[in-house]
């Protein structure tokens, strides 16, 4: 092939994949030039086919050199497919892992938009969506980002606006991972969303307040006051009582 002046890249890629369903493996093996697809080798035939005018040249050489075919031969039909299921063997455990989601429905304030939360699920290939009557709905949602957790799951979360709710009753969240038929499906219910808004206390209740515990220590002081001067008048007339009682005995 002759080449002009310059840097030149050619790029081999080779490989195979398996059919799942039936089991069998198919085998590729090609080059690239300069970014370009140059030559493709023909398993069947045992024969290269150039793909580009420039490429004629490469295959009548490659053609003839028996011993890079019977390499490639072996690669692509034995050496690759045996690691190919030594891979999925080992892999399996995880490719078909499955962790369904924890989902709970999220409200900061009334008047906010309600978040429908999924955590804890495995792979991250899911699709979450508010639904009205069995419909998946648009209006008035925000889809959120599939984000990572600590422990290798992954969460998401979809927002519904309040105000876009009519009837409660027919909303819906569904979660469902890409590919699966079966569906996690929770209902909109006041009594499922979880807040942490709190009521802010009534302004006029604090005076009142304020009254109340000064009108119950001026009552406390009052009383302990009456009390300490009954005592003291009680101890003056049992001091006088016995003084006369004195006096009585010394005259006698």
């Amino acid at each position: 092939m002759p080449l002009q002046g310059g840097v030149h890249v050619l790029q081999f890629r080779a490989g195979c994949e398996v059919d799942e369903t039936t089991g069998q493996f198919f085998g590729f093996v090609s080059y690239g030039h300069n970014g370009e697809d140059f030559l493709v080798f023909d398993l069947n035939t045992l024969t290269w086919v150039p793909l580009s005018p420039q490429a004629s040249i490469a295959k009548q050489v490659w053609d003839r050199d028996t011993a890079l075919i019977g390499c490639l031969k072996d690669l692509v039909n034995n050496f690759c497919p045996q690691w190919l299921k030594m891979c999925l063997d080992y892999g399996r455990s995880s490719l078909m892992r499955t962790d369904p989601p924890s989902v709970s429905l999220l409200q900061k304030t009334p008047s906010s938009a309600i978040s429908c939360h999924a955590t804890g699920f495995y792979p991250d290939r899911a699709l979450m969506f508010w639904s009205k009557d069995g419909e998946e709905i648009h209006e008035g949602v925000e889809h959120g980002e599939i984000l990572p957790n600590q422990e290798g799951t992954f969460q998401m979360s979809v927002d519904l606006t309040v105000s876009s709710v009519e009837d409660w009753r027919r909303y819906h969240c569904v979660f469902q991972f890409e590919g699966a038929e079966d569906r996690i499906i929770t209902v909109l219910d006041k009594r499922r969303i979880r807040t942490n808004w709190k009521p802010k206390p009534n302004h006029v209740t604090i005076p009142v307040v304020s009254a109340v515990v000064v009108v119950v220590l001026v009552i406390v002081m009052a009383t302990a006051i009456g009390y300490h001067v009954h005592q003291k008048r009680r101890e003056a007339e049992a001091s006088m009582e016995l003084s006369e009682t004195s006096s009585s005995s010394n005259m006698n």
